[in-house]
Order: C-alpha cells, then structure tokens, then sequence
C-alpha cells in the first residue's frame, strides 16, 4: 500500500481540507508556496499515463476538487496553479494520482 492509500484510509494522519467518498484533500508536509494542497482520489490510481476511459468520472471530479480547494483556502480571485508529475523525469515521487494546488503567492513561468 502506498504513502496516499495509507493517507486515505487514516493510518497515516493528515491535515485535511476536506474529503468525499471519492476524494481527499489534504496540505502538503513540504509546502512551496503558501497555498498548497494535494487532492487525490481514494481508490489508487498510479498516474495520468495510467488513467483510462473508465477513470473519466473521477478524473472530473479531481478537476473539480481543484476549484474547491482554491475557493476554500482563499486563493481563487488572485490565480492559482495545478500540478500533476506523471512519471520520473516530471519529477513524480508519490505513485498515486495527485493534483498540486498551489497559490498565495505570484507564480513564474516556465515552471520547470
């Protein structure tokens, strides 16, 4: 089982946004901006590169959440970024899908 699946059931403690059946936003341990939450889909799910047709549901209801997470901390009016690292040179270090929400603060571009 991995680090998220462990985070999704509560074996691991996290500081939760909030949650749904399907879902589950928490603040990132290591933050990089002042904003920056993590939202996943309970069920695992490796990556985007591993996500079907059949994924397509919770795949939206991911992007939603992203809305979600921005209105409720705070930071939707001023702009925010998501992130999803799918793979190793992205830079993926948690084989779970998961969104980066990040904000509070001005962005540059490119990012990487």
């Amino acid at each position: 089982m991995c680090l998220f699946c462990k985070i999704a059931i509560g074996e691991i403690p996290s500081k939760v946004l909030f949650e749904d059946a399907d879902l589950l936003a928490f603040h990132d341990v290591a933050p990089q901006a002042p904003v920056h939450v993590l939202v996943i889909p309970k069920r695992h799910l490796a990556s985007l590169a591993e996500a079907a047709e059949a994924d397509a549901a919770i795949l939206g209801k991911l992007a939603l959440a992203t809305r979600r997470v921005a209105e409720e901390t705070g930071i939707a009016a001023s702009g925010f970024r998501v992130v999803a690292n799918s793979g190793a040179d992205a830079g993926q270090s948690v084989h779970h899908l998961h969104l980066h929400v990040i904000g509070g603060r001005a962005m540059a571009w490119p990012p990487g």
